[in-house]
């Protein structure tokens, strides 16, 4: 097999230099092991391999082209194979032209007939440029369901990527089997969805401290968030509440229902939220797809926010206070995710959470439908103590069964 490879650059291009920006979803991969794109063309070696471009491309650069085939040629090398990887560079923008298909088509026909001669057939551009293009043959006569009411009813166009991977199935512990059961979702969750998380996600930094009493912590290099008090702890008091402030910045009260007055309350922004909310566009929304790129999430950043928080907060603790991570809607799953990755966490508290990462309003982490959903996540904590406020049937169901045959059903509160 000969492949002729374009309209690819590197991830320097795409997410240093912004470049992502400029293109559609189509072009990339949700990267989960965090590979060089490089690799991904690598792996045609060493099989003959043309790469295609142009000269004043602005979404595909030449410094990005360049990189790109120069380390092909190493790999190629590194096989002995490097008379079969070439380059072709066009004159011009972003375009389908001549030159670009008659170098194509003579490095099929090189390679698979065996013919090195210059094609000198190739078709030409066709379209005649104008206000008012002239196509040889008009477009509507080129589609296979000449209207759009011809689709196909049945069409899984729209929910294709719902059924492409296949979502795991609920599988529920019996008796004696949940320690087995979780420790092999959760290796699995650490292996596709959290595999750029350390083993230990270490304790928040403070860095800076007002005269409000608001602390800014580093939760990783580069990365700092905000930490306010929203109630001190009393005397007597024996929890130390973190609750993860919701993306649309709304009030945070709701928990004045549930904490006891001697518990200490903290409220804390995770990045992208409240006071380090970056500009947000769709298209191009820039940096919630660059992590796609990098193998993360916004969402999974803001998951190692709450443990490292979490952990910043035991360490100050004056006593042995226990500590409570609590969220609305998607930060209360995040906060049972932390939950789950950091065991010093001693109880979680969900108000009103979506229960299936299916719905919208859940928070975006990659791959972990192949593993688990949401009731599942929270009855991996058993036997740690859970507080739902939710009307959702799944708590009951899912979580409600394995906290029982983690042998701890008394410690799963569920309330409407």
């Amino acid at each position: 097999m000969a492949v002729p490879v374009s309209g690819m650059s590197d991830l320097t291009t795409y997410v240093s230099d912004h470049i992502v920006d400029e293109h559609c979803d189509c072009m990339f991969l949700y990267n989960t092991y965090q590979w060089p794109w490089t690799r991904i063309a690598s792996l045609i070696a060493p099989r003959p391999l043309l790469f295609v471009n142009s000269d004043h491309d602005t979404i595909f650069p030449m410094d990005g082209n360049e990189r790109v085939i120069n380390r092909l040629e190493r790999v190629y090398s590194l096989f002995g194979a490097g008379d079969v990887v070439d380059s072709l560079v066009s004159i011009g923008g972003h375009a389908y032209r001549q030159d670009i298909r008659q170098g194509s088509f003579r490095f099929l026909n090189t390679f698979l007939k065996n013919d090195p001669r210059t094609v000198l057939d190739s078709e030409v551009d066709l379209v005649s440029p104008g206000s008012e293009p002239v196509h040889p043959i008009p477009p509507e006569q080129l589609r296979v369901f000449p209207q759009d009411l011809d689709l196909p009813s049945d069409s899984h166009n729209a929910k294709i990527d719902q059924e492409f991977v296949p979502m795991a199935k609920t599988e529920l512990p019996d008796g004696g089997a949940f320690p087995a059961w979780k420790s092999e979702r959760l290796a699995r969750l650490r292996a596709l969805t959290f595999h750029h998380f350390p083993a230990q996600i270490p304790a928040a930094r403070p860095t800076q401290t007002n005269s409000a009493g608001l602390v800014w912590l580093e939760t990783e290099p580069g990365v700092s968030i905000p930490l306010r008090q929203a109630q001190p702890l009393g005397t007597g008091g024996r929890r130390l509440w973190l609750i993860a402030s919701a993306e649309d910045g709304r009030q945070l009260d709701w928990w004045k229902q549930f904490a006891d007055p001697t518990d200490g309350v903290f409220v804390c922004e995770p990045r992208g939220v409240g006071e380090t909310r970056w500009s947000r566009k769709n298209p191009p929304n820039y940096v919630e797809r660059a992590h796609y790129l990098l193998g993360r999430t916004v969402d999974s950043g803001r998951l190692w926010d709450l443990v490292a928080a979490a952990l910043y907060l035991r360490e100050m603790a004056p006593g042995h206070q226990s500590v409570v991570l609590a969220g609305e809607g998607a930060a209360g799953v995040l906060s049972a995710y932390a939950a789950l990755l950091e065991p010093g966490v001693t109880e979680v508290f969900l108000f009103h959470p979506p229960a299936s990462h299916m719905e919208g309003s859940a928070p975006a982490l990659l791959n972990v439908l192949r593993v688990c959903d949401i009731p599942e996540v929270v009855g991996m904590l058993a036997p740690r103590a859970a507080s739902i406020v939710s009307d959702s049937s799944a708590w009951r169901n899912i979580t409600q069964k394995i906290y029982s045959a983690a042998g701890a059903p008394e410690k799963l509160s569920l309330r409407l």
